[in-house]
């Protein structure tokens, strides 16, 4: 079939028109509309970068303004639910881990939870990222974690670029688990990672703190390396725990100062 033939454009499934339905009194009309939105896409089976009908099919549909879904969509697309550009119909979009970092950092910047509660939520979910890393990578995966790991070893006077490998360590065990939701978690965490981790090594003063550390993320590539799943949670779990007593320490050091641990 020539390019451009109605087979390879992305269809715009209607066979399960939106409709109103009973709301809570304090609710808008923007949210009742993105509800609907969000209900077509699942009634519909969409996919990623499937089409979506426009403002005027909504609008119709709501029995609304057209001012009403645009800012629905609006919403939606700032969620990272949907992509919207000037001149063409929305696409269902790709998940996106930027919404829970905003979130984290919200939460972080207004003191409902503290950079120490997201490392053990993080200690929690990483454990699990090693331990899956372990037992499903693949060589080149494996090779990359301990790509990063000795490259942090060999940056320890540069802490900017010890710290990106020390990041990107953390990425890499996260794809290597093979599991979507667990690389969008933890890419949730880099923009705190990102500020954390640089005073997180800057309170590792000692020669011997600093290898320890280097050590540590080794072990974890190790056994990483080796499909060992239990030694690869639990040099994870070491690693954390030093971690944590380390960011505390950045923070009271920071508090000193009255300098902020984020920004």
């Amino acid at each position: 079939m020539a390019a451009g033939s109605v087979k390879d454009k992305p269809k715009i499934p209607q066979e399960k028109p939106a409709s109103l339905r009973p709301v809570a009194e304090d609710e808008t009309l923007v949210r009742q509309a993105v509800k609907i939105v969000s209900e077509y896409i699942r009634t519909n089976a969409l996919r990623v970068g499937d089409i979506l009908p426009g403002e005027k099919y909504f609008a119709e549909q709501l029995g609304v303004s057209r001012a009403v879904t645009r800012e629905a969509f609006g919403a939606l697309a700032a969620l990272r639910l949907i992509e919207v550009k000037n001149g063409r119909k929305p696409r269902v979009s790709t998940m996106d881990g930027t919404v829970i970092a905003t979130a984290l950092a919200h939460a972080v910047n207004t003191a409902q939870i503290s950079v120490v509660e997201i490392w053990e939520v993080r200690r929690t979910i990483e454990q699990r990222t090693a331990a899956l890393a372990a037992a499903v990578r693949t060589d080149a995966e494996a090779a990359e974690i301990m790509a990063h790991a000795q490259a942090m070893a060999e940056s320890a006077d540069d802490f900017d670029r010890l710290a990106e490998h020390d990041v990107a360590f953390h990425r890499a065990i996260a794809r290597a688990s093979h599991n979507a939701l667990f690389v969008q978690i933890v890419s949730s965490f880099e923009p705190l990672m990102e500020v954390a981790v640089p005073m997180a090594w800057r309170t590792r003063t000692t020669e011997p703190e600093r290898q320890a550390v280097f050590q540590n993320h080794l072990a974890i590539a190790r056994a990483i390396l080796g499909n060992d799943t239990g030694a690869a949670s639990a040099a994870m779990y070491m690693h954390f725990d030093a971690t944590v007593t380390d960011i505390l320490l950045a923070m009271s050091n920071a508090a000193s100062r009255a300098d902020p641990i984020t920004a």
